[in-house]
């Protein structure tokens, strides 16, 4: 087995060549298709000039070929940077600024490589696909949300990210979780670093892929009829709301947010022990998993045991990790690298303690965060730009739960003078210069903001306040 990625899963294609590798809706790619289209997608970012360490964004939506596009680029020993979806112009031209190339559906710029000029190439078969990446080079950058509204890129070395596909070096609890992975339903954009990964491993087991199209998630598993899937908790709760039909299922791995032990419970209850959870951050990867052996013992308060190569320490209350899977750093940020990592130690920002028989809890985030459909969204950022409008003297925002997307943002504003905020400007102005998930549920203004006794405003207070 070659030992970096993408030598395990380009392995696992020629292994099986005729075996489906993605069954895009009623279209279906073989493992030597694949192969075929990474060797093309390579052949043209060579022609291109792209190759070890050189930078290249991927901004494509979910198909065979954006897949074969991360190959195709982590083959060349690229720093890929895929995109990620629900951004707006302002953080996608922040974060594929200054790279050297950005793969897109269509041509738009100098930096720009449309999709179809790169397999409209002859050149590379899948037999010259070698893997050029080097241990302690950077592979991947895996985009989060930043405290000024700015993703922040996650440098994630090509050692770190081949752990995830070497088989021989998975813990236990993975690989009986990725026995159930015959077909997997990707619900979610390539661009998030889980439903790449999950793809990666369904093909090293010798699964099938499924992408979900336009489908909700629900239609998508009953028309599909997949063995396993991930999702968000409040995914999760509304598919169980509409009653869809499961019976398929042998593993939902759920992830972007600790599910609610109600939810865990309930879950278990109507499909049987097939619930998994990982608890992780893009800084630090999979910290601690949670079993369906763990939820049917009664550990669905906790976010599971951290994994056997995974160090926890809990620091003042803050949980911090060592893992071989965890950044580097942030992308040519060395400041904000120096705030979370320190003498080989990640700070997670999540409060937290570990119980006697080793189970992980969260007890809270040291930082203001909101998750919001599983995109970290972060308190300060909106506030920010709400402040940023004529009529707003000072902007707070809290998150609450929400049944639909996990947790929901709601802002409170004060005006300047007798100025009338216009609730449907703010959202549009947030909307403009963050994500969709960052956009307010609710706007409510008003000039009584409740303060603690040390002066400061009491979120706990306006979360009570939500209307």
């Amino acid at each position: 087995m070659a030992e970096l990625f993408p030598g395990p899963v380009l392995d696992a294609l020629r292994r099986s060549p005729t075996r489906v590798a993605i069954e895009d809706g009623a279209r279906t790619v073989s493992n030597a298709e694949l192969l075929a289209t990474t060797a093309r997608i390579a052949s043209g970012l060579r022609r291109a000039g792209l190759g070890r360490g050189s930078t290249a964004g991927i901004d494509l939506p979910p198909s065979p070929e954006a897949f074969a596009t991360q190959l195709a680029a982590h083959s060349l020993g690229c720093v890929a940077a895929p995109a990620r979806p629900g951004w707006s112009q302002e953080q996608r031209s922040s974060a594929l600024a200054g790279l050297d190339a950005v793969i897109a559906e269509s041509s738009g710029g100098a930096s720009v490589l449309a999709l179809d000029d790169l397999l409209s190439g002859s050149g590379d078969t899948d037999d010259d696909l070698s893997v050029e990446g080097e241990p302690d080079a950077i592979a991947r950058l895996t985009f989060t949300s930043g405290s000024t509204g700015r993703p922040k890129a996650c440098a994630q070395t090509y050692w770190a990210i081949s752990l995830a596909y070497r088989s021989d070096l998975w813990p236990p609890a993975l690989t009986e979780l990725l026995t159930h992975f015959r077909r997997c339903l990707i619900p979610q954009s390539l661009g998030s670093p889980v439903m790449a990964t999950y793809l990666g491993r369904c093909l090293v087991v010798g699964g099938t892929a499924m992408l979900r199209g336009d489908l909700d998630l629900g239609a998508a598993i009953e028309r599909f009829r997949p063995t396993a899937t991930m999702m968000p908790p409040a995914r999760l709760q509304s598919v169980l709301a509409a009653d869809a039909d499961l019976s398929s299922l042998e593993a939902i791995l759920l992830g972007g947010s600790p599910a609610s032990p109600n939810l865990l419970r309930e879950a278990t209850e109507r499909l049987g022990p097939i619930v998994w959870q990982g608890y992780g951050q893009g800084e630090a990867g999979v910290i601690a998993m949670l079993t369906p052996y763990d939820i049917v013992a009664g550990h669905q308060a906790s976010v599971g045991r951290p994994l056997p190569a995974v160090e926890v320490a809990i620091r003042d209350g803050e949980i911090a990790v060592r893992s071989p899977h965890q950044m580097a750093g942030y992308w040519n940020d060395p400041e904000q690298t120096r705030e979370v990592l320190s003498d080989g130690w990640i700070r997670t920002r999540d409060l937290g303690y570990l119980d006697e028989a080793g189970y992980l809890h969260l007890t809270g985030r040291a930082r203001d965060v909101i998750m919001v459909n599983a995109e970290v969204c972060y308190a300060g950022a909106i506030e920010r730009v709400l402040a940023e409008h004529p009529t707003v003297a000072q902007a707070y925002v809290v998150g609450a739960p929400d049944p639909s997307t996990g947790e929901a943002v709601h802002a409170f504003v004060v005006p300047i003078g007798d100025a009338q905020p216009d609730p449907v400007a703010l959202l549009g102005l947030v909307r403009h210069r963050l994500s969709e998930n960052s956009v307010p549920r609710t706007v409510t203004v008003t000039y009584d903001i409740p303060m603690t006794a040390g002066g400061k405003p009491d979120k706990r207070a306006l979360i009570a306040a939500i209307r």
